[in-house]
């Protein structure tokens, strides 16, 4: 489709596992590691989106399993016209902060 994307890309003291850096989408693919994670990986995402990235998460698992659905998914998501601004809106205003969970 003409996307292309870095393996390992470095944003500020993270490195994706893919970045698609013309549409400012990260791909992460998460193994069992990650279930107790959970605020790291939200914290993690909370910095790269204030940087203007949008963040797409799968479990190693499905992105085995069900390769053709994540792969939709991500063209989905590749397809839509908005980049998000790298600033996010002050709390509340829409935004969130660390640990707050998805809006």
């Amino acid at each position: 489709m003409g996307y292309k994307f870095h393996r390992q890309f470095r944003i500020g003291p993270f490195i994706t596992d893919f970045c698609c850096f013309e549409k400012r989408l990260i791909i992460e693919l998460d193994g069992s590691q990650h279930v107790d994670a959970k605020d790291k990986d939200e914290n993690r995402t909370f910095f790269l989106e204030s940087q203007g990235y949008r963040m797409m998460r799968f479990w190693n698992n499905d992105a085995l399993k069900n390769t053709e659905l994540v792969c939709e998914m991500i063209l989905t998501e590749l397809a839509k016209d908005t980049v998000p601004s790298p600033h996010p809106s002050p709390k509340g205003e829409g935004g969130r902060r660390p640990g707050e969970g998805p809006k």
